[in-house]
């Protein structure tokens, strides 16, 4: 889970472009940014700009409201623990918490804080709570839920990290194309799956988008699309073989006596945080 640093630099990102990790790195941060383009297809809740921008203790008292909602729900769920409502409750009101803590990176552009990031991580850990409570989880949240992932797997520290991210993703937006078909759920499912490495059902997802197609543009546009997507995933694909058999390698020479580790490989956090974009970072 993300710490909270005491270098204003967590917040930012981190690039290391040196030595081994400088194509993994590259290749990684463009898959980036199509899924950060992609996301745009999925629906957030509004953010408070005129808060954010207008007074620097904003998130503080963002954080104290939020805290004071969750404590209630949390009063009553030590009684009822599996109480489906409640668990939707509390992991709303936990996106909600990490919407809100965000912070200007530059002019005009919002990033997602590190006490963000660890509000998203806690509505994962209740959004599975919820699932095993609930036999019909509510679309509206799945799809709040997939929006979530998307922003956990692009602050990920790390390729694995994002892999898993995403495939948490996958889950949450197939329950809203289920439940709510239409040519954007499923196409957005389409355009993402490829990235969990079932190609299949990607193209499955495209299929059925297709059928909610009013032209042949839109159906092409589709086609075109799932095809760039992956493309795109295929790479991510390698570069995450890459990513664990470099870290097999350094972990290898490390055991041997460290007689590598003056390359600058290793000896910082920036190398291994190739998807910290939008703010968030971690120390694990």
């Amino acid at each position: 889970m993300a710490k909270k640093g005491g270098n204003k630099d967590e917040h930012k990102m981190l690039f290391d472009l040196r030595g081994k990790r400088r194509n993994v790195v590259k290749v990684v941060y463009a898959i980036l940014a199509v899924l950060m383009g992609l996301s745009l297809l999925l629906i957030a809740g509004p953010l408070p700009f005129g808060d954010i921008f207008g007074a620097e203790d904003a998130q503080e008292v963002a954080r104290e409201q939020a805290e004071e909602q969750q404590q209630r729900i949390e009063v009553k769920l030590n009684k009822d623990p599996e109480d489906p409502q409640l668990l939707l409750t509390l992991t709303r009101a936990q996106i909600q918490a990490g919407g809100q803590l965000v912070e200007e990176v530059a002019p005009g552009q919002l990033a997602l804080t590190v006490e963000g990031r660890q509000e998203y991580e806690k509505a994962a850990s209740t959004w599975e709570e919820y699932l095993a409570a609930t036999d019909e989880p509510s679309p509206a949240l799945a799809q709040q839920m997939a929006n979530t992932f998307l922003t956990l797997a692009q602050t990920s520290p790390s390729g694995p990290e994002a892999e898993t991210n995403i495939n948490a993703w996958a889950e949450a937006q197939k329950i809203f194309a289920k439940e709510r078909p239409s040519l954007g759920s499923l196409s957005t499912l389409a355009l993402y799956l490829p990235f969990t490495f079932d190609y299949a059902a990607a193209k499955q997802a495209a299929n059925e988008a297709k059928k909610f197609a009013t032209s042949k543009f839109q159906r092409e546009q589709i086609d075109n699309q799932l095809e760039e997507a992956e493309k795109n995933a295929r790479a991510f694909q390698k570069s995450l073989k890459e990513e664990e058999q470099l870290n097999q390698q350094l972990e290898e020479s490390q055991s041997g006596g460290g007689a590598e580790g003056g390359s600058g490989e290793g000896d910082g956090e920036g190398f291994t945080n190739p998807f910290n974009v939008g703010g968030a970072t971690s120390s694990e």
